[in-house]
């Protein structure tokens, strides 16, 4: 592979862009080209991919949300379990869409991008190193789970959304004040889940009574 055709490095909001930008092209994208375009080897960078999709517009295609959460739940507990590298189902990896919506997305979310990176930088890095890797899969783990009823309500997968966001932000560069941020977030996410927990009980209801 030449140097002009090597994948530039996702190590921040706005790299990761870049190279979804980038290394895509056509009409349509799966999400293996999105794995391929950031790195598939590597779990920082796949949740920070995860995160990034969650928060964003792609989420408004049908099946998006919970799609998302299986991949990152599936993903985080291959963490768990310490493989090397991370493994996605190709019934998973074959789903597809436009890829204007991916552009659209990438465009709105520049901005944001440029402001979050500004804070990004080495710190606390005990927290991003191998010991805690365990622990941080858990809280994906849990952000994921909580994700599933949440999709049910508009914008109610966004708080575990940014859990996993902040966590692959943390993760690639390093920054264990994101992971701290994180957990955070899934608190968050948890106080919601409590709140809209009779709701969610009269969907499942619905949907399996």
């Amino acid at each position: 592979m030449t140097q002009a055709t090597a994948r530039p490095p996702v190590n921040n909001l706005e790299s990761l862009m870049t190279s979804l930008c980038e290394q895509t092209e056509g009409e349509t994208v799966t999400v293996r080209n999105l794995m391929d375009a950031v790195g598939r080897r590597a779990y920082g960078p796949i949740l920070l991919l995860l995160g990034f999709i969650s928060v964003s517009p792609l989420t408004f295609i049908p099946g998006a949300t919970w799609l998302v959460a299986l991949i990152t739940l599936l993903v985080s507990l291959q963490i768990v379990i310490g493989k090397k590298f991370p493994w996605v189902p190709r019934r998973f990896l074959d789903f597809e869409f436009k890829r204007k919506h991916l552009v659209s997305g990438v465009e709105g979310g520049r901005k944001y991008a440029h402001m979050v990176d500004r804070y990004l930088k080495p710190r606390l890095t005990i927290l991003t190193s191998p010991i805690f890797a365990p622990l941080i899969a858990l809280i994906c783990v849990a952000a994921s789970v909580i994700t599933i009823p949440l999709g049910f309500f508009p914008f109610g997968p966004l708080l575990p959304g940014l859990t996993i966001l902040l966590f692959g932000l943390g993760l690639t560069a390093r920054d264990g004040v994101f992971l701290l941020l994180a957990g955070a977030a899934l608190t968050g996410a948890i106080i919601i889940l409590i709140r809209v927990l009779p709701r969610v009980i009269n969907i499942a209801q619905n949907l399996f009574g």
